[in-house]
Protein backbone atom coordinates (compact mmCIF):
# COMPACT_ATOMS: atom_id res chain seq x y z
CA UNK A 1 0.00 0.00 0.00
CA UNK A 2 1.70 3.20 -1.18
CA UNK A 3 1.46 6.39 0.94
CA UNK A 4 -0.66 8.91 0.02
CA UNK A 5 0.89 12.62 -0.10
CA UNK A 6 -3.07 14.23 -1.40
CA UNK A 7 -4.07 16.51 0.66
CA UNK A 8 -7.72 19.11 1.30
CA UNK A 9 -7.02 22.23 3.26
CA UNK A 10 -8.94 24.81 3.38
CA UNK A 11 -8.43 29.17 4.27
CA UNK A 12 -5.05 30.13 1.96
CA UNK A 13 -3.17 26.93 2.12
CA UNK A 14 -6.29 25.42 0.74
CA UNK A 15 -5.74 28.13 -2.25
CA UNK A 16 -2.18 27.97 -3.07
CA UNK A 17 -2.86 23.47 -2.89
CA UNK A 18 -5.33 23.86 -5.53
CA UNK A 19 -2.87 25.78 -7.78
CA UNK A 20 0.48 24.73 -6.58
CA UNK A 21 1.57 21.07 -4.82
CA UNK A 22 2.44 22.99 -1.42
CA UNK A 23 1.59 20.81 1.36
CA UNK A 24 1.68 17.73 -0.87
CA UNK A 25 5.29 18.58 -1.70
CA UNK A 26 6.03 18.91 1.86
CA UNK A 27 4.66 15.79 3.38
CA UNK A 28 6.25 13.91 0.91
CA UNK A 29 9.84 15.58 1.10
CA UNK A 30 9.96 16.25 4.77
CA UNK A 31 6.78 15.26 6.97
CA UNK A 32 5.93 12.07 5.35
CA UNK A 33 9.70 11.33 4.49
CA UNK A 34 10.62 7.99 6.06
CA UNK A 35 13.93 8.19 7.25
CA UNK A 36 15.88 5.21 8.72
CA UNK A 37 16.06 5.80 12.64
CA UNK A 38 19.53 4.77 12.89
CA UNK A 39 21.02 8.09 11.76
CA UNK A 40 24.10 9.05 13.94
CA UNK A 41 26.00 12.42 13.90
CA UNK A 42 27.54 11.79 11.05
CA UNK A 43 24.28 12.20 9.00
CA UNK A 44 24.52 16.51 10.20
CA UNK A 45 26.37 17.26 7.44
CA UNK A 46 24.09 17.18 4.37
CA UNK A 47 21.97 19.92 6.35
CA UNK A 48 24.93 21.35 7.36
CA UNK A 49 26.19 21.74 3.44
CA UNK A 50 22.30 23.14 2.79
CA UNK A 51 22.92 25.70 5.34
CA UNK A 52 26.23 27.42 4.05
CA UNK A 53 24.89 27.05 0.41
CA UNK A 54 22.66 29.41 1.94
CA UNK A 55 24.75 31.67 3.95
CA UNK A 56 27.39 31.84 0.64
CA UNK A 57 24.21 33.10 -1.80
CA UNK A 58 23.05 35.60 0.56
CA UNK A 59 26.24 37.11 2.06
CA UNK A 60 27.36 36.58 -1.81
CA UNK A 61 23.99 39.10 -2.74
CA UNK A 62 25.40 41.66 -0.23
CA UNK A 63 28.89 41.38 -1.41
CA UNK A 64 27.85 42.33 -4.86
CA UNK A 65 26.20 45.04 -4.37
CA UNK A 66 29.40 47.05 -3.01
CA UNK A 67 31.73 45.04 -5.48
CA UNK A 68 33.08 46.45 -7.99
CA UNK A 69 34.47 43.64 -10.92
CA UNK A 70 37.50 46.33 -12.28
CA UNK A 71 41.06 45.73 -12.34
CA UNK A 72 41.60 49.17 -10.87
CA UNK A 73 38.88 48.96 -8.58
CA UNK A 74 38.58 45.39 -7.00
CA UNK A 75 41.11 45.37 -4.30
CA UNK A 76 39.96 48.94 -3.16
CA UNK A 77 36.40 47.95 -3.41
CA UNK A 78 36.74 45.04 -0.78
CA UNK A 79 38.53 47.43 1.24
CA UNK A 80 35.49 49.53 1.09
CA UNK A 81 33.01 46.85 2.37
CA UNK A 82 35.58 45.76 5.25
CA UNK A 83 36.04 49.38 6.27
CA UNK A 84 32.60 51.34 5.15
CA UNK A 85 29.77 49.32 4.34
CA UNK A 86 28.00 48.85 7.46
CA UNK A 87 28.69 45.54 8.43
CA UNK A 88 30.54 44.92 5.50
CA UNK A 89 33.23 43.11 7.31
CA UNK A 90 31.08 40.75 8.96
CA UNK A 91 29.29 39.74 5.64
CA UNK A 92 33.13 39.42 4.17
CA UNK A 93 34.21 37.50 6.74
CA UNK A 94 30.85 35.64 6.95
CA UNK A 95 31.51 34.30 2.88
CA UNK A 96 35.02 34.32 3.11
CA UNK A 97 34.99 31.46 6.12
CA UNK A 98 31.88 29.70 4.36
CA UNK A 99 34.17 29.34 1.41
CA UNK A 100 36.26 26.73 3.67
CA UNK A 101 33.21 25.60 5.83
CA UNK A 102 31.45 24.36 2.87
CA UNK A 103 34.10 22.14 1.72
CA UNK A 104 35.12 21.23 5.26
CA UNK A 105 30.90 20.09 5.63
CA UNK A 106 31.17 18.45 1.95
CA UNK A 107 34.42 16.71 2.66
CA UNK A 108 32.88 15.12 5.92
CA UNK A 109 29.55 14.28 4.24
CA UNK A 110 31.45 12.47 1.84
CA UNK A 111 33.50 10.47 3.66
CA UNK A 112 30.25 9.76 5.56
CA UNK A 113 28.66 7.99 2.11
CA UNK A 114 32.63 6.21 1.74
CA UNK A 115 31.96 4.80 5.45
CA UNK A 116 28.59 3.49 4.86
CA UNK A 117 28.67 2.36 1.21
CA UNK A 118 25.91 5.37 0.15
CA UNK A 119 27.38 5.00 -3.32
CA UNK A 120 26.08 1.42 -3.85
CA UNK A 121 22.98 0.38 -5.76
CA UNK A 122 20.21 2.01 -5.51
CA UNK A 123 21.79 5.39 -5.09
CA UNK A 124 24.48 5.52 -7.87
CA UNK A 125 22.57 8.79 -9.07
CA UNK A 126 22.35 10.57 -5.65
CA UNK A 127 26.39 9.87 -5.65
CA UNK A 128 27.25 10.68 -9.15
CA UNK A 129 24.79 14.01 -8.40
CA UNK A 130 27.22 14.35 -4.93
CA UNK A 131 29.95 14.26 -6.97
CA UNK A 132 29.57 16.67 -9.52
CA UNK A 133 28.00 19.01 -6.88
CA UNK A 134 31.82 18.59 -5.53
CA UNK A 135 33.48 20.00 -8.60
CA UNK A 136 30.71 22.66 -9.00
CA UNK A 137 31.94 23.95 -5.92
CA UNK A 138 35.65 23.49 -7.01
CA UNK A 139 34.66 25.79 -10.30
CA UNK A 140 33.08 27.93 -7.78
CA UNK A 141 35.78 28.58 -5.09
CA UNK A 142 38.33 29.10 -8.10
CA UNK A 143 36.70 31.93 -9.73
CA UNK A 144 35.46 33.69 -6.52
CA UNK A 145 39.11 33.39 -5.37
CA UNK A 146 40.40 35.44 -8.16
CA UNK A 147 37.65 38.55 -7.07
CA UNK A 148 39.46 40.28 -4.04
CA UNK A 149 42.29 40.93 -6.22
CA UNK A 150 45.17 40.63 -4.24
CA UNK A 151 48.87 39.18 -4.89
CA UNK A 152 47.82 35.27 -4.20
CA UNK A 153 44.37 35.99 -5.45
CA UNK A 154 45.90 37.44 -9.05
CA UNK A 155 49.04 34.42 -9.09
CA UNK A 156 47.50 31.72 -8.02
CA UNK A 157 44.92 32.40 -11.22
CA UNK A 158 47.87 32.79 -13.57
CA UNK A 159 49.19 29.68 -12.45
CA UNK A 160 46.15 27.72 -12.55
CA UNK A 161 45.00 29.05 -15.64
CA UNK A 162 48.80 28.28 -17.04
CA UNK A 163 48.29 24.87 -16.55
CA UNK A 164 45.82 24.20 -19.58
CA UNK A 165 48.61 25.66 -21.61
CA UNK A 166 50.12 21.90 -20.62
CA UNK A 167 47.71 20.02 -23.01
CA UNK A 168 48.99 18.94 -26.38
CA UNK A 169 47.93 21.08 -29.29
CA UNK A 170 45.01 22.55 -28.27
CA UNK A 171 46.49 24.01 -24.84
CA UNK A 172 47.76 27.58 -25.29
CA UNK A 173 44.26 28.18 -27.41
CA UNK A 174 42.69 26.75 -24.46
CA UNK A 175 44.31 29.10 -21.69
CA UNK A 176 44.60 32.02 -23.81
CA UNK A 177 40.49 31.58 -23.91
CA UNK A 178 40.28 31.38 -20.50
CA UNK A 179 42.17 33.73 -19.44
CA UNK A 180 40.88 36.45 -22.39
CA UNK A 181 44.33 37.96 -22.58
CA UNK A 182 47.58 37.29 -22.49
CA UNK A 183 48.34 37.01 -18.93
CA UNK A 184 45.79 37.56 -15.80
CA UNK A 185 44.04 40.75 -16.40
CA UNK A 186 40.57 43.05 -16.00
CA UNK A 187 39.00 40.77 -18.72
CA UNK A 188 39.84 37.63 -16.79
CA UNK A 189 37.95 39.39 -13.48
CA UNK A 190 34.89 40.17 -15.72
CA UNK A 191 34.50 36.74 -17.22
CA UNK A 192 35.44 35.53 -13.87
CA UNK A 193 32.58 37.62 -11.39
CA UNK A 194 29.92 36.09 -14.42
CA UNK A 195 30.83 32.84 -13.53
CA UNK A 196 31.23 32.85 -10.21
CA UNK A 197 28.00 35.04 -9.55
CA UNK A 198 25.62 33.95 -12.14
CA UNK A 199 26.70 30.91 -13.85
CA UNK A 200 27.75 28.29 -11.55
CA UNK A 201 25.38 28.99 -8.77
CA UNK A 202 22.40 28.01 -11.32
CA UNK A 203 24.24 25.03 -12.18
CA UNK A 204 25.00 24.65 -8.24
CA UNK A 205 21.68 24.83 -7.31
CA UNK A 206 19.98 22.66 -10.17
CA UNK A 207 22.50 19.79 -9.02
CA UNK A 208 21.34 19.76 -5.75
CA UNK A 209 17.76 20.35 -6.36
CA UNK A 210 18.66 16.94 -8.44
CA UNK A 211 20.78 15.32 -5.12
CA UNK A 212 17.84 15.64 -2.74
CA UNK A 213 15.07 14.27 -5.20
CA UNK A 214 17.31 11.33 -6.31
CA UNK A 215 17.96 11.18 -2.99
CA UNK A 216 14.09 11.04 -1.47
CA UNK A 217 12.99 8.66 -4.75
CA UNK A 218 15.22 6.16 -3.23
CA UNK A 219 15.53 6.68 0.14
CA UNK A 220 18.06 7.23 2.36
CA UNK A 221 21.04 5.16 3.43
CA UNK A 222 21.46 4.62 7.05
CA UNK A 223 24.87 3.15 9.57
CA UNK A 224 23.70 -0.34 8.99
CA UNK A 225 23.32 -0.25 4.96
CA UNK A 226 19.61 -1.61 5.37
CA UNK A 227 17.05 -0.61 2.96
CA UNK A 228 14.35 0.19 4.75
CA UNK A 229 11.76 0.66 2.52
CA UNK A 230 12.15 -3.01 2.44
CA UNK A 231 10.20 -3.85 5.24
CA UNK A 232 7.01 -1.91 5.49
CA UNK A 233 3.75 -1.83 7.62
CA UNK A 234 0.07 -2.72 6.52
CA UNK A 235 -0.29 1.00 6.12
CA UNK A 236 3.06 1.59 3.26
CA UNK A 237 5.32 2.86 6.03
CA UNK A 238 8.82 1.43 6.48
CA UNK A 239 9.17 -0.45 9.67
CA UNK A 240 12.78 1.08 10.63
CA UNK A 241 11.41 4.40 9.28
CA UNK A 242 10.43 7.86 11.33
CA UNK A 243 8.96 11.39 9.69
CA UNK A 244 11.42 13.14 8.71
CA UNK A 245 9.94 16.43 10.41
CA UNK A 246 10.34 16.27 13.42
CA UNK A 247 12.40 13.90 14.00
CA UNK A 248 15.07 14.90 12.48
CA UNK A 249 14.61 18.49 11.66
CA UNK A 250 15.03 18.97 15.45
CA UNK A 251 18.23 16.34 15.51
CA UNK A 252 19.43 18.47 12.44
CA UNK A 253 18.64 21.74 14.83
CA UNK A 254 21.16 20.57 17.18
CA UNK A 255 24.27 19.76 14.60
CA UNK A 256 23.56 23.56 13.51
CA UNK A 257 23.12 24.92 16.48
CA UNK A 258 27.07 23.31 17.37
CA UNK A 259 27.86 24.34 14.08
CA UNK A 260 27.19 28.03 14.08
CA UNK A 261 29.18 28.53 17.48
CA UNK A 262 32.01 27.20 15.86
CA UNK A 263 31.44 29.49 12.35
CA UNK A 264 30.87 32.27 14.83
CA UNK A 265 33.97 31.71 16.87
CA UNK A 266 35.85 31.20 13.62
CA UNK A 267 34.73 34.68 12.52
CA UNK A 268 35.04 36.55 15.38
CA UNK A 269 38.26 35.56 16.50
CA UNK A 270 40.05 33.92 13.37
CA UNK A 271 38.70 34.91 10.21
CA UNK A 272 42.15 34.33 8.83
CA UNK A 273 42.52 30.93 10.52
CA UNK A 274 46.37 31.22 10.66
CA UNK A 275 46.51 32.12 6.98
CA UNK A 276 44.47 28.82 5.48
CA UNK A 277 41.25 30.70 5.04
CA UNK A 278 42.73 33.88 4.52
CA UNK A 279 46.17 34.38 2.55
CA UNK A 280 48.41 37.35 4.40
CA UNK A 281 49.48 37.90 0.79
CA UNK A 282 45.83 38.92 -0.38
CA UNK A 283 45.41 41.79 1.57
CA UNK A 284 47.99 43.19 -0.83
CA UNK A 285 46.86 44.49 -3.66
CA UNK A 286 47.76 42.18 -6.90
CA UNK A 287 50.96 43.07 -8.51
CA UNK A 288 51.82 41.51 -11.77
CA UNK A 289 55.62 42.68 -11.76
CA UNK A 290 55.81 40.96 -8.21
CA UNK A 291 55.39 37.20 -7.86
CA UNK A 292 55.28 36.02 -4.11
CA UNK A 293 57.80 34.48 -2.78
CA UNK A 294 55.35 30.41 -2.74
CA UNK A 295 52.09 30.34 -4.66
CA UNK A 296 49.80 27.21 -2.93
CA UNK A 297 46.31 27.33 -3.15
CA UNK A 298 44.03 27.29 -0.51
CA UNK A 299 43.82 24.76 1.84
CA UNK A 300 40.26 23.01 0.19
CA UNK A 301 42.87 22.43 -2.90
CA UNK A 302 46.00 21.69 -1.78
CA UNK A 303 45.86 17.52 -1.86
CA UNK A 304 45.39 17.33 -5.39
CA UNK A 305 48.11 20.10 -6.02
CA UNK A 306 50.58 18.20 -3.97
CA UNK A 307 49.32 15.47 -6.80
CA UNK A 308 50.36 17.81 -9.24
CA UNK A 309 53.36 18.96 -8.11
CA UNK A 310 54.54 15.30 -7.03
CA UNK A 311 54.29 14.30 -11.01
CA UNK A 312 57.76 14.95 -11.96
CA UNK A 313 59.97 12.95 -14.84
CA UNK A 314 60.86 10.11 -12.33
CA UNK A 315 57.06 9.80 -11.25
CA UNK A 316 55.89 9.93 -15.01
CA UNK A 317 58.20 6.90 -15.29
CA UNK A 318 56.72 5.40 -12.28
CA UNK A 319 53.17 5.61 -13.61
CA UNK A 320 54.46 4.44 -17.32
CA UNK A 321 55.67 1.09 -15.46
CA UNK A 322 52.11 1.09 -13.34
CA UNK A 323 50.17 1.46 -16.08
CA UNK A 324 52.15 -0.90 -18.70
CA UNK A 325 51.56 -3.65 -15.73
CA UNK A 326 47.91 -3.16 -15.37
CA UNK A 327 47.43 -3.70 -18.98
CA UNK A 328 49.94 -6.86 -18.72
CA UNK A 329 46.88 -7.91 -15.97
CA UNK A 330 43.64 -7.10 -18.21
CA UNK A 331 45.86 -8.49 -21.06
CA UNK A 332 46.15 -12.10 -19.27
CA UNK A 333 42.50 -11.79 -18.18
CA UNK A 334 41.47 -11.47 -21.72
CA UNK A 335 38.86 -13.28 -23.19
CA UNK A 336 38.41 -12.66 -26.16
CA UNK A 337 38.95 -10.19 -28.75
CA UNK A 338 36.39 -7.84 -27.32
CA UNK A 339 38.04 -7.48 -23.91
CA UNK A 340 41.22 -6.39 -25.41
CA UNK A 341 40.37 -2.93 -24.97
CA UNK A 342 42.11 -2.08 -21.91
CA UNK A 343 45.70 -3.62 -22.81
CA UNK A 344 45.31 -1.50 -26.07
CA UNK A 345 44.40 1.67 -24.10
CA UNK A 346 47.25 0.86 -21.84
CA UNK A 347 50.17 1.16 -24.68
CA UNK A 348 48.39 3.90 -26.05
CA UNK A 349 48.42 5.96 -22.81
CA UNK A 350 52.42 4.90 -22.14
CA UNK A 351 53.28 5.65 -25.47
CA UNK A 352 51.51 9.44 -25.08
CA UNK A 353 53.56 9.46 -21.76
CA UNK A 354 56.56 8.89 -23.33
CA UNK A 355 56.32 11.53 -25.77
CA UNK A 356 54.78 14.76 -23.74
CA UNK A 357 55.75 16.53 -20.94
CA UNK A 358 55.35 15.36 -16.78
CA UNK A 359 53.56 18.90 -16.35
CA UNK A 360 50.21 17.66 -18.47
CA UNK A 361 50.72 14.26 -16.77
CA UNK A 362 50.25 16.74 -13.62
CA UNK A 363 47.11 18.20 -14.41
CA UNK A 364 45.77 14.37 -15.54
CA UNK A 365 46.95 12.83 -12.04
CA UNK A 366 45.15 15.84 -10.25
CA UNK A 367 42.04 15.53 -12.13
CA UNK A 368 41.78 12.16 -12.37
CA UNK A 369 42.15 11.80 -8.44
CA UNK A 370 38.66 13.79 -8.79
CA UNK A 371 36.94 11.79 -11.71
CA UNK A 372 37.77 8.34 -9.96
CA UNK A 373 35.28 9.44 -6.94
CA UNK A 374 32.68 8.88 -9.75
CA UNK A 375 33.39 5.57 -10.78
CA UNK A 376 32.93 4.13 -7.20
CA UNK A 377 29.24 3.04 -7.21
CA UNK A 378 30.90 0.15 -9.69
CA UNK A 379 34.38 0.17 -8.28
CA UNK A 380 33.52 -0.91 -4.54
CA UNK A 381 32.40 -5.01 -4.78
CA UNK A 382 31.93 -5.84 -1.62
CA UNK A 383 28.44 -7.59 -0.28
CA UNK A 384 27.66 -5.74 2.31
CA UNK A 385 27.31 -1.55 2.45
CA UNK A 386 28.07 -0.55 5.71
CA UNK A 387 32.03 -0.34 6.96
CA UNK A 388 30.89 -2.25 9.96
CA UNK A 389 30.14 -5.21 8.34
CA UNK A 390 33.05 -5.18 6.41
CA UNK A 391 36.49 -6.76 7.59
CA UNK A 392 39.21 -5.58 9.59
CA UNK A 393 41.47 -4.94 7.29
CA UNK A 394 39.13 -2.98 4.81
CA UNK A 395 38.98 -0.77 7.94
CA UNK A 396 42.77 -0.39 7.58
CA UNK A 397 42.89 0.53 4.46
CA UNK A 398 40.03 3.20 4.44
CA UNK A 399 42.57 4.58 7.49
CA UNK A 400 45.73 4.76 5.10
CA UNK A 401 43.85 6.35 2.57
CA UNK A 402 42.34 9.35 4.78
CA UNK A 403 45.63 9.25 6.21
CA UNK A 404 47.31 9.37 2.67
CA UNK A 405 44.80 12.25 1.54
CA UNK A 406 45.01 14.63 4.94
CA UNK A 407 49.31 14.23 4.05
CA UNK A 408 48.79 15.26 0.59
CA UNK A 409 46.68 18.07 2.04
CA UNK A 410 49.26 19.14 4.17
CA UNK A 411 52.20 18.82 1.94
CA UNK A 412 50.28 21.16 -0.69
CA UNK A 413 50.76 24.30 1.63
CA UNK A 414 54.19 23.72 2.10
CA UNK A 415 57.27 24.23 0.05
CA UNK A 416 58.66 22.45 -2.29
CA UNK A 417 61.20 19.82 -0.80
CA UNK A 418 62.79 16.26 -2.05
CA UNK A 419 61.62 14.44 1.01
CA UNK A 420 57.79 16.26 0.89
CA UNK A 421 57.86 15.73 -3.23
CA UNK A 422 58.77 12.16 -2.57
CA UNK A 423 55.82 11.87 0.31
CA UNK A 424 53.63 13.35 -2.03
CA UNK A 425 54.13 11.03 -4.51
CA UNK A 426 53.90 7.37 -2.23
CA UNK A 427 50.81 9.09 -1.04
CA UNK A 428 49.20 9.70 -4.79
CA UNK A 429 49.97 6.20 -5.34
CA UNK A 430 47.95 5.36 -2.47
CA UNK A 431 45.06 7.09 -3.26
CA UNK A 432 44.82 5.64 -6.51
CA UNK A 433 45.69 2.29 -5.23
CA UNK A 434 42.43 2.53 -3.01
CA UNK A 435 39.83 2.84 -6.06
CA UNK A 436 41.88 0.71 -8.49
CA UNK A 437 42.48 -2.00 -5.82
CA UNK A 438 38.97 -1.79 -5.23
CA UNK A 439 37.37 -4.48 -7.31
CA UNK A 440 39.95 -6.72 -5.47
CA UNK A 441 40.40 -5.78 -2.04
CA UNK A 442 36.66 -5.18 -1.66
CA UNK A 443 35.70 -8.67 -2.21
CA UNK A 444 38.17 -10.19 0.20
CA UNK A 445 38.03 -11.35 3.99
CA UNK A 446 35.05 -12.57 6.03
CA UNK A 447 32.27 -10.25 6.32
CA UNK A 448 29.92 -10.07 9.08
CA UNK A 449 25.97 -10.85 8.34
CA UNK A 450 24.07 -7.54 8.20
CA UNK A 451 20.88 -7.46 10.64
CA UNK A 452 17.47 -7.67 9.65
CA UNK A 453 16.30 -5.03 10.85
CA UNK A 454 18.18 -1.67 11.80
CA UNK A 455 20.22 -1.35 15.03
CA UNK A 456 18.70 1.79 16.95
CA UNK A 457 19.32 2.36 20.61
CA UNK A 458 17.41 5.03 21.85
CA UNK A 459 18.58 7.67 23.80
Amino acid sequence: MAIEHEVETTGLAGWIDRRFPMTSTWKKHVSEYYAPKNFNFWYFFGSLALLVLVNQIVTGIFLTMNYKPDATLAFSSVEYIMREVPWGWLIRYMHSTGASMFFVVVYLHMFRGLMYGSYRKPRELVWIFGCAIFLCLMAEAFFGYLLPWGQMSFWGAQVIVNLFSAIPFIGPDLSLWIRGDYVVSDVTLNRFFAFHVIAIPLVLIGLVVAHLVALHEVGSNNPDGIEIKAKKGPDGIPLDGIPFHPYYSVHDFMGVSVFLIIFAAIIFFAPEMGGYFLEANNFIPANSLQTPQEIAPVWYFTAFYAMLRATTDPFKIVLMIIVALLGLVALVRARGKWKLGLPVLAVLVVLAMAFTESKFWGVVVMGSAVISLFFLPWLDRSPVKSIRYRPFFHKVFYGIFVLAFLTLGFLGTKPPSPASTLIAQVCALIYFAFFLGMPVWTRLGTFKQPPERVRFKPH
